[in-house]
């Protein structure tokens, strides 16, 4: 497979193990993707994954997830991909986050056949894809790439072989990488310890193109025929006029569809903006967030809150 470039971009993959993360150290320190363990089998979840996920997005981080593969069954496969499909609507699903979900699948507990193994992973892949609605990358280790055969190769690799002189091998599947994880004993301003070091096989940019169609688009309040600018909410504390009380009512409407979702507790970069919205009316509250409310409400809440939405 290829080499390493200079002009590729560089990022990290975390789990628990890397304990409290300050996430705009990492950015600064020149990181500008991480994958962050999300799941694992049919019912373990990383206990740092929405605090993980919630920093990196707030530090500017190209973010994705990944799923410790077990299963050595298609039933448990599909199972398990259930379970990690669940796991991301904790942070707005698949599709709120730039880089795609990943398949990690590095050991063989099952002592499978190289056939069964293909079975299982492709019934893991397909299952995700269908759930999430995003095209899955695989992450394996240099020795047991090759138990794929050449119809997973469809799927974009990320491969580890911790090497300063040796490229990874190529394989029945792959000619080349798209991530490297080429060390596990990386050190990164923001992270005690060692961490997980990964290449990108090209520049930020190119990340960000690859993989737009997975990245997050705010969602864009219903707008009225005239006037074409949005239609400010009535001013805090005075009467409402007919025209008013329906702008009010159709923006309440988008935030209740919003929330209802699967909820989190409000990230560092929304606060402001739920702060301002909270603030505007007391008399007559858009929402309640005793128990939180869904990514999707955050991104639309900090939208209407940049456009000035909320100001008074």
């Amino acid at each position: 497979m290829q080499t390493r470039s200079s002009g590729n971009t560089q990022g990290i993959d975390v789990s628990r193990y890397q304990g409290n993360i300050d996430w705009t150290k990492v950015k600064a320190s020149g990181m500008t993707f991480v994958f962050i363990k999300a799941t694992e089998g049919q019912t373990y979840t990383d206990p740092n994954f929405q605090k993980n996920v919630s920093g990196a997005l707030a530090a500017g981080m190209l973010v994705g997830t990944y799923h410790f593969f077990r299963a050595t069954s298609t039933d448990g496969a599909k199972a398990e991909a259930a379970h990690y499909a669940n796991t991301l609507k904790k942070v707005g699903g698949a599709k709120a986050l730039q880089l795609p979900p990943v398949m990690d699948y590095e050991n063989n507990p099952g002592n499978l056949s190289k056939a069964q193994i293909n079975t299982v992973a492709k019934a893991f892949l397909t299952e995700l894809q269908r759930l999430t609605g995003v095209k899955p990358i695989i992450y394996t280790g240099n020795s047991f790439a090759g138990n794929f055969d050449t119809s997973l190769g469809t799927y974009d690799l990320w491969i580890a072989r911790y090497s300063s002189t040796r490229v990874p091998d190529d394989q029945p599947a792959w000619k080349r990488w798209t991530f490297w994880q080429y060390t596990d004993s990386g050190k990164v301003d923001g992270i005690g310890g060692n961490v997980d070091m990964n290449e990108f096989e090209g520049s930020a940019a190119e990340l960000r193109a690859r993989y737009a169609a997975a990245a997050p688009k705010p969602p864009e309040p219903s707008q009225p025929t005239k006037p074409t600018k949005p239609t400010e909410p009535p001013k805090g504390g005075e009467p409402m006029t007919a025209e008013e009380k329906a702008a009010f009512d159709a923006l309440k409407a988008q935030v209740d569809k919003l929330q209802a979702r699967q909820q989190m507790e409000v990230p560092v970069w929304a606060k402001a903006a739920v702060d301002a919205a909270l603030a505007y009316d007391t008399k007559n509250p858009l929402f309640s967030i005793d128990n939180g409310a869904s990514y999707d409400f955050y991104r639309f809440l900090t939208v209407m809150y940049r456009r000035g939405l909320f100001k008074k």
